[in-house]
């Protein structure tokens, strides 16, 4: 939809600002009415608005993952429903992975088109992940399934509302398939009131500044986010760039598995190959082209201007190639649950392409999984099950001038959080016995700037017959380092048993049975390190040591420090660099 009437540059200054103002408060309305700690403690959802071709303008994002997602579920709603099929009052709900969903069917959209004066001008559309959506496993997602109706509740694109009219089979489809029905039925209708919080605002702004000037600032902030994406790219450096690296396993026993890109830079595109990749896969750990999308467009974002406003045209110069039913590119009716470790896989792999060439900008690797645990029981007060659905932190990369950071969440995961401590021991049988920075003992992302520190949490079970599904990926293959530096860590968990028994490590496990006051200890992976080891500064390694980042004999090994334990005061040994 385009419009030639012009407009002065204050008033599309505030008609932008506006709709940034919108997306967040959508974002906020959703995290304030929602029932689940995935969402409203986590902030496992995205939302915002798109034009009325699904082209995004706005997204209040928790997680990075799903820039994109949004877009493609709107183009699959107008897909569905062309012409004048579409109504005020409309609300779609979309989860399928394969058309328009892109992740996996935990994560639950809504769309609902917006109209004003009888025009389609706009569309109001979130995404979240549900404690609950069914399937064979507490939770939903799961790292043993075999195809996608193992997995839950499927909705391919239909209408939840029909001009303000509920569909209520649908309801009661869900409160009778899912184990947790108060949970999802209550993010549900959070979602739904964060739709009509876009909706009211957008239409505000009709009102105010005229629906032709609202149309009219549309076009020109999509084509000011096309203009700012390709003067980013002219500062790139140009060539053909290329990486390589392995899906750890399927889940089901199957892997490694090899995935590479080759990525070509050119004045005006930013084009990412992925052809040659491994084909999908039987286990759960495949990824729809659209997830492929969203991942790339997290990179290339980092890549270019991570400052500027999100919206469609900051995309159109990237462009993505994928082989037909890859492990990237998955087609029904294969198993998507953690289809996040693939797309994270995949923003990786243009991220070690690129990063020796731009090390401004990106860092060495880091611990790159979601590190997803869902841990259910019963509680042992009140005997009412349970069900903790979380992502863990780990270490970045160092680069070049600075430390990787520590016990943070991975790239796709963005600006999300863990479960509190005091919530999960508060609503769940658990208790945390330990939250700390790892210590790894081996070097471990040793540079001259260090990788950062992945954590150890533990979980203690409360109750018997509790169990824990793991899904931690670069587990076999560390965080890569940068120019000399030493690799990372792997993320891996140990289960320390009642009786003493200590059982793994292991990367990925569906369903370990855990009794009382058994200890299920997970540990996420140290980033990598930039830079020879044998050029940090000695009295910043003896910081390392005093603050538990190394050990005195780690400092000795790897960086010919010398620090003595009680003073901490140091000594350069023979070999260093200067």
């Amino acid at each position: 939809m385009t419009t030639s009437l012009k407009i002065d540059p204050f008033t599309l200054e505030i008609v932008k600002d506006s709709l940034l103002a919108a997306g967040d408060e959508m974002f906020v309305a959703l995290a304030r009415t929602s029932m689940s700690p995935i969402i409203y403690e986590v902030l496992d959802y995205a939302s915002g608005l798109t034009d009325a071709e699904g082209n995004l303008l706005t997204q209040g994002n928790g997680v990075t993952g799903f820039i994109g997602m949004l877009t493609f579920m709107v183009k699959e709603t107008l897909k569905k429903y062309p012409g004048n099929k579409l109504k005020p009052g409309d609300v779609i709900i979309i989860n399928d992975p394969y058309n328009g969903g892109g992740s996996h069917l935990s994560d639950v959209g809504l769309v609902m088109p917006i109209f004003y004066a009888g025009e389609l001008i706009a569309f109001s559309a979130n995404k979240a992940h549900w404690t609950e959506v069914g399937g064979k496993d507490p939770g939903s997602f799961t790292n043993d399934a075999v195809d996608i109706f193992q997995e839950g509740l499927q909705f391919n694109c239909i209408k939840l509302f029909e001009e303000d009219r509920l569909n209520e089979g649908i309801v009661e489809i869900i409160r009778a398939n899912v184990r947790f029905p108060d949970l999802s039925l209550g993010d549900m209708w959070a979602q739904v009131a964060a739709l009509r919080t876009g909706e009211r605002r957008l239409k505000e702004l009709c009102a105010k500044h005229s629906k032709e000037t609202i149309l009219a600032a549309i076009d020109y902030l999509l084509g000011h986010g096309e203009t700012i994406s390709r003067q980013e790219i002219k500062k790139l450096p140009k060539g053909i760039f290329e990486a390589e690296d392995y899906i750890d396993t399927d889940g089901i026993g199957n892997g490694p598995f090899k995935i590479k890109v080759k990525v070509t830079i050119t004045d005006d595109e930013f084009i990412c190959d992925f052809r040659g990749s491994h084909p999908q896969v039987p286990g759960p750990m495949n990824c729809s082209y659209t997830g492929l999308m969203s991942a790339v467009r997290v990179i290339f974002l980092a890549i270019t201007n991570p400052e500027q406003d999100v919206n469609d045209g900051v995309f159109r110069p990237l462009k993505v190639i994928v082989d037909p039913k890859s492990i990237m590119s998955a087609e029904r009716p294969v198993p998507v649950s953690n289809y996040f470790e693939t797309l994270l896989g995949s923003l990786d792999l243009v991220w070690k392409a690129l990063a020796s060439h731009l090390p401004n900008r990106l860092t060495a690797g880091h611990h790159l999984s979601v590190c997803a645990v869902t841990l259910s029981g019963n509680h042992q007060d009140t005997e009412e099950p349970f069900l903790i659905v979380e992502p863990s932190v780990g270490g970045w990369g160092g680069a070049i001038g600075q430390d990787g950071a520590s016990g943070q969440f991975c790239m796709a995961d963005g600006e999300t959080y863990n479960v509190p401590v005091e919530v999960a021991e508060t609503r769940y049988g658990v208790l945390i016995d330990e939250y700390s920075l790892r210590e790894d003992g081996n070097g471990a992302g040793a540079g001259e700037f260090i990788g950062g520190k992945g954590v150890i949490r533990a979980y203690r079970a409360l109750s018997d017959g509790q169990a824990v599904t793991v899904t931690y990926g670069r587990n076999k293959f560390y965080p890569w380092g940068m120019n000399d530096g030493k690799e990372g860590s792997p993320n891996e968990f140990f289960v320390h048993k009642a009786n003493g028994e200590v059982d793994g490590p292991f990367g990925v496990y569906a369903r370990y049975k855990l009794q009382k006051n058994d200890v299920v200890r997970l540990m996420t992976g140290t980033g990598g390190g930039y830079g020879n080891p044998l050029k940090r500064p000695a009295a910043q390694v003896a910081k390392d040591v005093k603050n538990g980042y190394f050990t005195g004999e780690e400092a000795r090994e790897h960086f010919l420090v010398e620090v003595n334990p009680v003073t901490f005061e140091f000594m350069e040994l023979p070999g260093r660099l200067s």
